[in-house]
């Protein structure tokens, strides 16, 4: 009987603590949900109003979500979720989702327009898994402000923008990282020129 009994005591103590740690983790997680999904939305709205140039001076997230939900509309247009800029009833900008293969994963991420699509007027991602110190540089304000009112009114051959400086030096590659500033490039004007042929604005 002592033999038996020692065989089935670590298992049913392990069980017990097994059951315990998950109740603990699975409280913990329905406790902070709100917080977590809080966050990742104040995350959200500081990458549109970034792009929108719109920041408040504070970046409380009670301040940006102020702003936002003063300033910014969401809606569906092109076959995309898109953000629109408002002032008043006037629309000023749109953030246009924008996604493709960078070069260890999928880069997402919103690109800003003007009311009458002329110009980029801003970029930021919302998910890219490139090399720290390269490729995840597009993260970096020092890139991302390059994009600041980019003319693509007159557009050639569906490229609107322009990373060699053979053919107009638009926006500059990051340094050692040029399979990602490419692949930027690429999802930008892949995901505008689809945007735009479904508003036949293009």
């Amino acid at each position: 009987m002592k033999k038996q009994k020692s065989f089935f005591y670590p298992i049913i103590f392990m069980t017990v603590v097994t059951a315990f740690f998950v109740f603990i983790l699975s409280a913990f997680s329905q406790a902070t949900k709100d917080t977590i999904a809080f966050n990742n939305e104040s995350e959200l709205r500081y990458k549109i109003l970034y792009i929108f140039n719109i920041l408040p001076e504070s970046k409380n997230p009670k301040d940006i979500e102020k702003v936002f939900n003063e300033r910014v509309e969401e809606r569906f247009t092109g076959g995309k979720n898109i953000y629109v800029l408002m002032d008043g009833e006037k629309e000023i900008s749109y953030a246009v989702p924008v996604e493709g293969p960078g070069l260890w994963g999928t880069i997402s991420g919103y690109v800003g327009l003007n009311e009458d699509y002329s110009k980029i007027t801003g970029i930021d991602f919302v998910k890219q898994s490139e090399t720290p110190g390269l490729g995840g540089r597009i993260s970096e304000e020092s890139y991302k402000e390059q994009f600041r009112e980019i003319d693509i009114s007159d557009v050639q051959d569906g490229k609107f923008i322009v990373s060699s400086p053979q053919t107009g030096n638009n926006v500059d590659a990051i340094a050692g990282a040029t399979q990602t500033s490419a692949a930027v490039e690429k999802l930008i004007n892949e995901d505008l020129n689809d945007f735009f042929k479904k508003l036949e604005v293009k």
